[in-house]
């Protein structure tokens, strides 16, 4: 039995990628990064600031860590609110402390029902990063583009009203996009995008909009939650992690990037603070450190 020829044929056999969002580039053939007064890691914190409802929706997904048992399920519903009640406001005062500057990737229902939250982190000198409305608004394909459009629009809208900028960010929830999902950031003015974690460096779309890679594998749910590895396990990777591409960096050439994802009611425990601002101590002492919000690490890539 001969095979068909046809079976053979595909139109995107090509060097690189089967999609056009962006072009084939690897880290050897790519421009170096240069970061502001010759540092070499971009220190990059991104907080997930959520909110649950209590019923989940499972149109398009579910999102991850979302409400499990027997509805109401307010075994995982409150230990989710402890990271709005106890825990975020612990990691302010610890980023106060290390005099860090972070992202704060905040559903738009946090600005609807906590804005007391959102003024807090814009008077602590924090950027917003929007993250879809709530915990239900999640992303996939087949997704109408009016629906979509809408619940992007829905929480730049609402987050600007609050914090009295509009984000310039988008972190989709579990980092899950449509095929439109580019194309409407750039039509409604968003500059970055934080969902594709293909990489240690910034790197734009073809359309202009720029993604900036949030590693999924370093951070705070990964590590202590799922694989379920200890706080000091964790702080002992980040600064691997550090060190490595520090060296990388002074081999090669360029900035890397080091993005730490937080979960205030993951990190935020009373048992892993110690650990946690030991960790930010020992990341600042590393004198190629560049702790950046996730605007001003858009703003110096564009810079050149």
């Amino acid at each position: 039995m001969s095979l068909d020829p046809t079976y053979l044929q595909y139109a995107k056999r090509r060097l690189g990628y089967d999609h056009d969002l962006y072009p084939y580039e690897t880290l050897p053939k790519r421009t170096p990064i240069a970061w502001p007064n010759g540092k070499t890691v971009a220190t990059w914190i991104v907080v997930s600031l959520e909110w649950f409802p209590i019923m989940p929706s499972d149109k398009p997904f579910r999102a991850p860590g979302h409400m499990q048992t027997a509805y109401p399920d307010y075994r995982h519903y409150t230990a989710r609110e402890y990271g709005t009640r106890v825990g975020f406001y612990r990691l302010l005062d610890a980023f106060a402390k290390a005099g860090v500057s972070v992202s704060v990737a905040a559903n738009s229902a946090i600005a609807e029902r906590y804005p007391s939250i959102i003024r807090d982190i814009v008077s602590a000198g924090h950027e917003i990063i929007a993250h879809s409305t709530d915990m239900n608004g999640t992303i996939a394909g087949g997704l109408p583009i009016d629906e979509e459009r809408a619940l992007i629009a829905q929480s730049l809208d609402t987050l600007e009203k609050v914090a009295g900028t509009r984000p310039r960010g988008w972190h989709s929830i579990a980092r899950s996009q449509s095929f439109n999902t580019v194309p409407l950031l750039k039509e409604l003015g968003v500059d970055y995008c934080v969902d594709w974690a293909n990489d240690e460096a910034p790197w734009a779309f073809a359309n202009g909009v720029v993604n900036v890679p949030l590693n999924h594998e370093l951070s705070d749910r990964q590590i202590l939650t799922v694989q379920q590895q200890s706080v000091d396990s964790y702080a002992e990777q980040i600064l691997d992690a550090h060190d490595w591409l520090t060296r990388e960096a002074a081999a090669q050439g360029g900035g890397r990037l080091l993005p730490l994802h937080l979960t205030p009611y993951i990190i935020g425990l009373p048992y892993r603070m110690d650990a946690f601002e030991a960790l930010l101590a020992a990341l600042a002492g590393r004198g190629g450190t560049w702790f950046a919000r996730g605007d001003q690490i858009i703003d110096s890539y564009r810079a050149g």
